[in-house]
């Protein structure tokens, strides 16, 4: 079994996602719920459970509110949390950013299986909490161009600046990610993903299989049907359909 506390200021969404659990996900016991930032601070405290269901908007303030309150009254926080929230595109981007999961209202059920699924895997590491650190660091300074990202595989949740990325690479349904001063990691989640959170910050998909920081490019070969030589001194080919963009690009730079 896993144990879980559900932290909703929403009695009906409360008793709907135990519905839920036990319907799609009879592993999650829930050992405790609250209803606002106090009430599950207080929670918190009395209780270790190892998933924590937090919604966004609580009566008195925020679930951020509340993980602050948490560091604030000194609990070491060993859970993994699953935010659930409405759309909120700036929050879920965070989300994203730091690695942590969500589930957007109304819950789906197979959204609901798909995260369950990915907490029995890591449920048993005893992963930093550094990427609520790094979630609570975004949300503090309400800026929508993130510096640092997390990086969640099999060994645990790693930090990177997002400017110390040099190239990302698509094997399947993994990306793996070229940081330097750093060993090549793999990801469980598609280069598509990837391409979404960091094209803003100067990255370009010029292949289906690359995804490139253009601040680590050093050349663009035209010959052999076109390819791009990196900072780490890989050769790059570059798709038809993305040649006139990335002269665009260069133009500029």
């Amino acid at each position: 079994m896993i144990t879980a506390i559900l932290i909703d200021d929403d009695d009906n969404l409360r008793n709907g996602m135990k519905s839920l659990f036990e319907r799609y996900a009879p592993e999650i016991k829930i050992i405790g719920e609250a209803d606002s930032v106090e009430t599950g601070t207080h929670l918190l405290k009395e209780q270790q459970p190892q998933v924590v269901f937090l919604d966004i908007h609580l009566g008195d303030g925020t679930g951020f509110d509340l993980l602050e309150e948490v560091q604030k009254k000194g609990v070491k926080l060993s859970s993994q949390i699953v935010f659930i929230t409405a759309h909120e595109q700036y929050a879920i981007k965070a989300f994203r950013f730091s690695a942590l999961d969500f589930l957007l209202k109304p819950v789906d059920p197979d959204e609901l299986q798909k995260v369950i699924t990915k907490l029995k895997n890591i449920i048993d590491k005893n992963d930093s909490v550094a990427h609520i650190d790094l979630l609570l660091e975004n949300i503090r300074k309400k800026v929508d161009n993130f510096k640092r990202i997390a990086l969640s595989n099999a060994d645990g949740i790693h930090l990177f600046d997002v400017s110390d990325i040099i190239r990302c690479e698509s094997e399947d349904n993994y990306t793996k990610f070229f940081i330097k001063n750093n060993k090549p990691i793999l990801i469980s989640k598609t280069l598509k993903e990837y391409e979404e959170l960091l094209t803003e910050h100067g990255f370009e998909r010029i292949h289906q299989s690359h995804l490139i920081n253009i601040a680590y490019l050093k050349s663009y070969i035209k010959k052999d049907g076109g390819y791009v030589i990196m900072a780490d001194n890989s050769n790059l080919p570059i798709s038809q359909r993305k040649k006139d963009r990335l002269q665009e690009i260069l133009k500029t730079l």
